[in-house]
């Protein structure tokens, strides 16, 4: 069936394009500012920079020889406290976190380095509470059960909402076939259902962790190759035939 002339990405009125340019570089921005989210929180996982199979092991099965607080401690927390400091606390943890050493011992090093953060910030733990630290003292077994419903639910409904407005753009591009334009739509929301049951199944079997990091590869070069097909025929393509 032949495309028809208005309905495609180089010939929409300026207004449409401008609406879509400014949502693909808002998106683009927002997707590129959750890779760095990413690389900052799971990334340090395991103690060093960059994403890798323990990095996703860690955050989602856990690290159960230690502590969820060893474990921040000597990742993503690594740098916000001194080595003696989190030498006392890691010390602590592995002694089973005896209450009696709170007051004394363990309060006086949260007050000093944790809670100007912990006490303020939503979505970090309130250490500076004795109950608190103690959940974090127990051994790390990596993502709570509720922790992955919410997060899983809130990645389906609101990044689905990204790649559907992403691919609804994308569906005017040209110089595509029909086929190729159904994958590169479908594949983010396929690798997307794919990464968040990979969660789930990393949390009990560590080795689905390689499936969280190719879906989320997938997803990033599908929805990348829409974005900057969209803007291409939308804002550089057309300056260049002017030119010509």
């Amino acid at each position: 069936m032949k495309e028809l002339s208005w309905a495609n990405l180089e010939n929409l009125a300026l207004p449409v394009k401008a609406l879509f340019t400014g949502y693909l570089l808002a998106m683009g921005l927002g997707l590129l500012m959750a890779s760095v989210q990413i690389l900052m929180t799971h990334g340090m996982a395991d103690g060093k920079l960059g994403v890798s199979v323990d990095d996703i092991v860690y955050s989602y099965y856990g690290n159960r020889q230690g502590s969820k607080l060893e474990g921040k401690l000597n990742g993503s927390m690594k740098d916000y406290a001194p080595a003696e400091a989190k030498l006392e606390l890691i010390k602590w943890a592995r002694a089973g976190a005896p209450g009696g050493e709170w007051e004394s011992k363990i309060k006086p090093i949260t007050d000093q380095h944790c809670v100007a953060c912990h006490a303020n910030m939503p979505g970090l733990a309130k250490i500076g509470e004795k109950d608190e630290m103690l959940k974090v003292a127990t051994p790390d077994t990596g993502a709570s059960i509720s922790t992955l419903t919410r997060v899983s639910h809130i990645h389906l409904f609101g990044i689905s909402f990204i790649f559907f407005f992403i691919g609804l753009i994308f569906s005017f591009a040209t110089g595509f076939s029909p086929i190729v334009k159904a994958v590169l739509i479908f594949t983010p929301f396929m690798f997307l259902i794919i990464d968040i049951t990979a969660w789930w199944l990393t949390k009990m079997f560590p080795g689905f962790a390689w499936a969280v990091m190719i879906a989320g590869a997938c997803y990033v070069v599908a929805t990348s190759v829409m974005v900057f097909s969209s803007l291409y025929q939308m804002c550089i393509k057309p300056f260049m035939a002017k030119k010509a």
